[in-house]
Parts: structure tokens; C-alpha cells; sequence
């Protein structure tokens, strides 16, 4: 969205805040040029009357800031009724993942995405495995794999500060960020732990729809909790393994995790398990060790740690390099930018043979 500032105005919708104030929007600018809208709902009504009432917002926002021809881009289909008093010129649906797979998903999900496949000009995955699938359900949907802000993440190779949190750990540490969940493989890191007690294990992120009991515990594995996107490549800096130990389910076989070129641009060697779009490429070009049991998981660490510092982990890291060197936000942008002019184009055109046909 920041490359989509740069040419257009952009106002990136968050969900809503609840309290005791009359409806309204507070609208903040960010670095980089995105207006970040944030509605304020009463709280008191169910879940349609509160989508209703931000739609009326969003609704005098696109009046009272002239919005006339713009594009509308969803994320997930759970949010399109805040949309339905607003008349875009085009719909992008940006399809991150595969959300109705995911533990309790709604039930409406389904239907909404429907909704939206009908109301959508394009689709964007977020992988090629989701586009496999998405593009069975409409026409003109477009795979684009997570691509790496690779200054940000390559400041892990230069001598950052340990984190606090971080510094007593011992090493080796091999760690990992992102949303614990059901996504997590709890099971295989319970093991790995148990096996290694001299590997620290070191996980970031929130914990989301596990209970405790369901989480791992042993003296070798921490959570850190959440951290911000600036803080990532501190942690990755003093890191020897990074990891992306992902269960083999339902949630999982669509998605496309962002971590792999921002893992790969820090300059940690990576080990996963058999993720469809980790494995292509990132796997098959032997940028990323890719193990599923316990025992080729702990081998493929091992490995891992063992080569960091030898000529075979400076050419893997040589070859990643130039892998992401075809891989930026810019490009993304560029590719999605020009997609939606043809949409516009083919809008043009149609509209024009609806009219031709009239006047025959």
C-alpha cells in the first residue's frame, strides 16, 4: 500500500474500535503516505447493525473526500458488508490465504467470499497454491507470492545489539516469528526441545486460538511475545537458525509465508517443513532445508548449523541473494498497477459494446 501512495491517495480501512461515542472515523497519516482510517462504533448493536454503521462512515468519507472513480481492494470477505454503500470503479479481492480452513471460521465466510468472487474485477493470491484454487472460482485472478523489503531484513548482517529479552539465551538459538497457531507444529517443536536441551528456541509473535496446554514448555524454549516490524531484524541478527515449522493441515495448504525471502535476506540459513510454496522454489533451489519428521527436521538444523560458516552456506547464501535480487515491493506493485489498468480497459471496452448493441 505504501507503493500504491506513491502515485494515488490510499485509505487503508482497520477494524473497528467499540466504546461509549457517537460513530465516527479517526484518520491518521503514516509513514509513507497511506491514510490509516480507524471507525469508532457504538458499542451495543450485533455484528451486522456495527458493519452497517461503519459502512455509513466510510460512505461520507468517500463524499466528503471526493473519492469518485476508486478502486476498492478487500482482504477478507468478512468485512465486505462495511463496503456496501460505497460504488468503486474497480474490486480487488488481495486473497492472502485460505481463511475458511482456519479454526473457527465463521460460518458466513463461504458465502461472503462468493459474494465477493461475483463483485471482484480481480483476484490476488497471496501464493501459486491459492491460486490454483482461486483461479477455478473466478477468470482473472493473478498469483503473487510474498515478496521482502531486503534493506530492512539485511540489516540482520550487519552488528545490531542483541535484544534484551534475547541477550541471557544461549547458543545455538534458532528461532522463529509469526502468529502461533493452529498453523504452529506445536508437537514437532514439543520434540525437537526435548531432543536438543542445548538449542535455545526462540519464538515471536502472539498466541492466537491455542489454549496453554496447548503450547510446548521446557527450560530450552521462550516466548518472547509479539514484536514490531523494526525489531525483527535485531532478533534475526543473533540467530543461527531460523525456522518455519508449520503443521501439515487444512490452514496450512494454501499458504505462502512472507518470513521465507525476509529470513533469507537476514542471512539466516532456514529450515521448514514441506510448505507446496516454500518447497517451489525456495526448496527445489536449495535455499531453504526442507524436513517434516522429527528426526530430518533435527538433521536438517543440524546441517543447518554446521554449514553456516563454511564455503557450502556462503554460496547457499550467494545463490539466495541473487534469487531475491528479482524480488521487491515495487515490482509487485508494478505488475498489480498494470493488471488493473487492463481491468479499466476492458471495463472501458465492454461498456462501449453495451452501448454500440443499444443503438443497433
Amino acid at each position: 500500500m505504501t507503493q500504491a501512495a506513491l502515485t494515488r491517495r490510499v485509505y487503508y480501512v482497520e477494524l473497528p474500535l467499540f466504546g461509549d461515542w457517537d460513530d465516527h472515523l479517526e484518520i491518521r497519516a503514516v509513514e509513507g503516505g497511506v491514510q490509516v482510517v480507524v471507525p469508532h462504533i457504538r458499542t451495543g448493536f450485533d455484528a451486522a447493525e456495527s458493519q452497517a454503521r461503519t459502512a455509513a462512515l466510510l460512505a461520507e468519507l468517500a463524499e466528503h473526500q471526493a473519492l469518485g472513480d476508486f478502486t476498492l481492494w478487500v482482504y477478507t470477505p468478512m468485512e465486505l458488508p462495511v463496503a456496501a454503500r460505497l460504488c468503486p470503479g474497480l474490486t480487488v479481492y488481495d486473497c492472502m490465504d485460505e481463511l475458511a480452513n482456519f479454526r473457527y471460521a465463521p460460518p458466513e465466510l463461504h458465502s461472503r467470499e462468493q459474494q465477493l468472487f461475483t463483485q471482484a474485477d480481480l483476484v490476488f493470491t497471496g501464493g501459486h497454491r491459492l491460486w490454483e484454487a482461486k483461479s477455478k472460482q473466478h477468470p482473472n485472478a493473478y498469483p503473487f507470492p510474498s515478496s521482502v523489503d531486503k534493506a530492512h531484513f539485511a540489516q540482520a548482517r550487519a552488528d545490531l545489539p542483541d535484544p534484551e529479552d534475547q541477550t541471557s539465551l544461549p547458543r545455538p538459538r534458532l528461532g522463529f516469528y509469526g502468529v502461533i497457531d493452529e498453523r504452529f507444529d506445536t508437537e514437532l517443536i514439543a520434540e525437537l526441545a526435548h531432543r536438543r536441551p542445548e538449542w535455545a528456541f526462540v519464538l515471536l509473535g502472539p498466541v492466537v486460538k491455542l489454549e496453554d496446554s496447548e503450547l510446548p514448555r521446557a527450560a530450552n524454549l521462550r516466548y518472547l511475545g509479539m514484536k514490531s516490524y523494526a525489531e525483527l531484524p535485531h532478533y534475526l541478527a543473533h540467530w543461527d537458525v531460523a525456522l518455519m515449522p508449520f503443521a501439515r493441515n487444512a490452514a496450512t495448504e494454501f499458504i505462502s509465508p512472507t518470513k521465507t525471502p525476509e529470513y533469507l535476506a537476514a542471512g539466516v540459513p532456514v529450515v521448514s517443513t514441506s510448505i507446496r510454496d516454500v518447497v517451489r522454489p525456495y526448496g527445489e533451489r536449495a535455499l531453504v532445508r526442507i524436513a517434516d519428521t522429527a528426526d530430518d527436521f533435527e538433521a536438517a538444523c543440524e546441517a543447518a548449523l554446521a554449514e553456516r560458516r563454511q564455503l557450502a552456506g556462503q554460496e547457499r547464501q550467494a545463490s539466495a541473494d541473487a534469487f531475491l535480487a528479482e524480488l521487491s515491493w515495487e515490482q509487485t506493485w508494478r505488475e498489480m498497477d498494470r493488471l488493473m489498468t487492463s481491468a479499466r480497459q476492458r471495463q472501458q471496452t465492454q461498456a462501449t459494446e453495451r452501448i454500440e448493441a443499444a443503438d443497433d
